[in-house]
């Protein structure tokens, strides 16, 4: 019988999570940021398709933090913390600043991409880092960008000429 009161690392290879939380990290980081981001944008975007933007860019908001969180938990159920406290990620986000005050839908959607587009080369490196480290993690890594690049579309189809 196995005994559930050991604590996660006692049974789970040092290394892996070391890695795990080595790639998965920055990924909680950067969806943290475009949260923050995205909501900064929300509240200023002004213009042309301003109700549907400013739907779109509350959804985003919202999966990013859910992707954020999952991200964490998986680092979390592995035995190991994070810092992923408002300091420490305006320090390491690789997430570009959306311009500051009101701004224009096409403005905002071409620094909320600019955002996106960065948590995705981390979620990226992390895919392919996690290949060898671990399965699971790769696929919860996996699905997260499968998700992110769906809302990136859907912002993008606002600005797109064709």
């Amino acid at each position: 019988m196995t005994d559930v009161t050991s604590a996660p690392e006692a049974t789970t290879d040092a290394d892996m999570i070391s890695g795990v939380s080595q790639y998965l990290e920055p990924v909680v980081i950067d969806l943290n940021a475009l949260a923050l981001e995205g909501k900064q944008a929300h509240w200023h975007v002004r213009g042309r398709n301003f109700i549907g933007v400013h739907e779109l860019l509350d959804t985003l908001v919202e999966h990013a933090r859910e992707y954020g969180d999952t991200a964490a938990e998986r680092i979390v159920a592995l035995g190991l913390p994070l810092d992923a406290r408002t300091e420490t990620i305006a320090k390491k986000t690789s997430v570009p600043p959306v311009r500051a005050g009101f701004a224009q839908s096409d403005e905002f959607i071409a620094d909320v991409i600019a955002g996106i587009d960065a948590a995705l080369v981390s979620l990226r490196a992390a895919i392919e880092g996690l290949e060898e480290i671990d399965p699971v993690s790769q696929d919860l890594a996996i699905a997260i960008t499968a998700d992110l690049e769906k809302d990136r579309w859907f912002l993008f189809s606002h600005i797109a000429e064709a």
